[in-house]
């Protein structure tokens, strides 16, 4: 039993110490585990981080891994792209040097400026140029990395979004990425340096309009030679940058500016008149003779000076350029205000004065006909042209219009009243001074020379003699229309007054002018012998049928027919005082205009009824003189009769003292208007 405990104890005791081994390996297990467990834990990151950097090691790796070939040649591709873009970039810090010179005042400095501005053009030149293949050098590398598989593709794909923000750059506005608006700003001033030129020396001319007659003090250039050698420089590299445009509207500005001012010294603001504002030319006739003179001084001197400077300017940019340029100026300037005058004139009323004014007109622009070809003859200077052509149109159809119609508005007055107080008709004395105008130095070879245009015009075949023939048969109508109008009075001896008048004024008024010269000295004599005729009417039917009414017969004085004598000087007296009552009441309504012809006519009358008046007077006048109604017999003394009879035939206006005859030789009646049919003879 002993035993058999003492066995079960060792086998207790060794259960025991395998529980006891197993449970320390167990603990031994348990820590190992534990142990594991923290190195795993701290294994976790580095093993995150090693994954995160296999792409990159892989990347690095990969060249190892790429074709041999490949490799070998990926330097030479990568030399040849990097070499241009460095040159570049060289050129492009180049660029940024010349910053600070071209940002400084270019009036310091022209040439030097002009200078670093072409350096800066060349550089552009060059990064333009050269910047498109450093782009695509570059680009052809990364198109050989990708191929060969010799690089990173987000490395790649990084560098692909560069180049393509590189080449959207060049394709749009290449030049202001590539300095920054460095160019724009350095041509900006030089168009302000080229206009500030401009302005200083164009200097509006210090003239007023009296000096017009003294133009030699205008110099034949209005600019420097050096200022013309500056702006040419100038155009030079604006031209070559797309700036002439802008170039020539600064030029056009400052110039016809000038020109405006120089123009304004003249008062020039007739030119704006328009139709509405005036009633007939005669009221602006002085504007006309003004226009002439401006108009000729603006074109000689003023456009002259224009013509030739646009010349010397833009001389190397071409016959265009310039001729446009100029025309610009003229336009601005204010030629077509000239020639819009002159228009507005050919647009007014017909009347007498208007062709005289027509033909100042053309003589004017005649006269500057060599200067409007030379000036205004290019293909830009059509307006000009246009406006030109129109007006001397306008003015030849107008002058010949009024001429023509002469001859047939003196037919038409043949059928209206002469002037009821025997006067000259307004036709006549304005028709002769209105011809001998057109017939002297003035206005004969201009007139001759429309007169022949417009014959042209009409395909008519031209005559030599036109104007003269024309101006005959003017002048033969008048004579006709005088016969006409002498028989149209009532009273015969009225009509002997107004033939009187006529025939002594056509003959006085055209000796020795240039109608009388053309009619002819038997034509003259005519009429001053048609004077004499009807005077001498005039005087035998009335003045001289008053002394008979004096007669002396049965007056001889006796003793006792006193009172017969009396009674018959008495009747006598009577009845010369109701004739020369009646006669004298009758003709002092009556007008002879030429002072010397009236005088000489009322010299007549005295002579032929104041001689028998006084000796009548003296010899019987004592018989009724005592009478208690002498009154009624004698009427009139010899002196106050004398002095009636001088005052005969006044013209109205002479007769209250008011009025001043007009001088001989005196322009056109302009009252008169050759285009109405109404009276323009009484």
């Amino acid at each position: 039993m002993d035993q058999s405990a003492s066995g079960n104890d060792c086998k207790n005791n060794f259960c025991i110490d395998k529980l006891i081994a197993a449970r320390k390996s167990l603990k031994l297990s348990l820590e190992k585990s534990r142990t594991l467990g923290l190195a795993l834990e701290k294994a976790g990151p580095r093993l995150e981080e090693i994954n995160q950097r296999l792409p990159s090691l892989e990347a690095a790796v990969r060249p190892i891994r790429a074709d041999k070939d490949a490799l070998v040649a990926v330097g030479g591709h990568i030399n040849r792209a990097v070499g241009p873009a460095a040159a570049v970039l060289k050129v492009f810090d180049a660029v940024h040097g010349l910053e600070k010179s071209l940002l400084s005042d270019p009036s310091n400095d022209l040439p030097g400026y002009l200078s670093v501005l072409k350096r800066l053009e060349e550089a552009l030149r060059f990064l333009g140029d050269n910047c498109g293949l450093a782009i695509q050098w570059l680009e052809d590398i990364i198109e050989y990395l990708e191929d060969n598989r010799v690089a990173d593709g987000m490395y790649l794909s990084n560098l692909k979004t560069s180049l393509k923000g590189l080449r959207e750059l060049q394709n749009d506005g290449e030049r202001v990425h590539l300095d920054g608006g460095l160019l724009d700003a350095a041509l900006d001033k030089l168009e302000n340096e080229f206009r500030r030129l401009l302005m200083e020396h164009s200097v509006p001319l210090p003239m007023s309009a009296p000096s017009l007659g003294e133009q030699a003090c205008i110099a034949p250039s209005p600019l420097p030679v050096t200022v013309i050698q500056k702006l040419q420089a100038i155009l030079g590299r604006l031209i070559a940058n797309n700036r002439l445009e802008k170039c020539i509207t600064i030029y056009v500005e400052v110039r016809s500016s000038n020109v405006r001012a120089s123009l304004k010294a003249l008062d020039l603001d007739y030119l704006e008149i328009s139709i509405s504002q005036f009633n007939n030319v005669q009221s602006i006739e002085g504007h006309i003779e003004q226009w002439g003179k401006h108009l000729e001084f603006a074109v000689k001197h003023l456009f002259e000076a224009e013509f030739n400077l646009c010349n010397d300017v833009f001389e190397r940019i071409g016959l265009d350029v310039w001729m446009g340029c100029f025309a610009k100026i003229a336009a601005q300037a204010g030629i077509l205000a000239f020639l819009q005058f002159g228009r507005t004139i050919t647009e007014s009323k017909k009347e007498p004065i208007k062709l005289l004014k027509l033909l100042d007109i053309f003589s004017s622009l005649n006269k500057l006909r060599l200067d409007f070809n030379r000036l205004f003859g290019g293909a830009a200077c059509v307006e000009i042209q246009n406006l030109t052509r129109d007006l001397i149109k306008r003015v030849i159809d107008g002058a010949a219009e009024i001429f023509w119609e002469i001859f047939v508005q003196v037919e038409l007055q043949r059928q209206s009243p002469p002037p009821q107080d025997g006067s000259i008709p307004r036709l006549v004395s304005s028709i002769t001074d209105y011809c001998n105008e057109l017939l002297g130095d003035n206005y004969r070879p201009i007139l001759s020379q429309v007169l022949v245009i417009h014959q042209s015009w009409k395909q008519k075949k031209f005559q030599e003699m036109i104007l003269v023939n024309e101006v005959l048969k003017i002048i033969k109508a008048v004579d006709l229309n005088l016969e006409t109008w002498v028989k149209a009075y009532g009273d015969a001896t009225l009509s002997c007054v107004f033939a009187m008048n006529c025939h002594w004024h056509l003959y006085k008024h055209l000796k020795g002018t240039k109608l009388g010269e053309l009619m002819g000295d038997s034509w003259l004599k005519e009429h001053e012998q048609y004077k004499e005729y009807y005077s001498a009417i005039f005087l035998r039917e009335s003045w001289g049928k008053l002394p008979g009414h004096l007669s002396r017969e049965g007056l001889i004085l006796f003793s006792g027919g006193r009172a017969t004598a009396r009674d018959l000087v008495k009747k006598r007296l009577k009845t010369f005082n109701e004739a020369f009552d009646e006669m004298f009441r009758k003709q002092s309504v009556w007008v002879i205009p030429e002072r010397d012809l009236r005088e000489k006519t009322c010299q007549l009358i005295v002579q032929t009824v104041l001689p028998v008046y006084r000796s009548y007077m003296q010899t019987y006048g004592p018989l009724v003189e005592k009478d208690a109604s002498s009154s009624k017999y004698a009427k009139y003394t010899v002196q106050g009769l004398e002095q009636m009879l001088l005052s005969l035939f006044l013209p109205r206006r002479e007769r209250y003292g008011s009025f001043k005859g007009r001088p001989t030789g005196s322009k056109i009646d302009n009252g008169v208007d050759l285009c109405r049919t109404a009276s323009a003879v009484a």
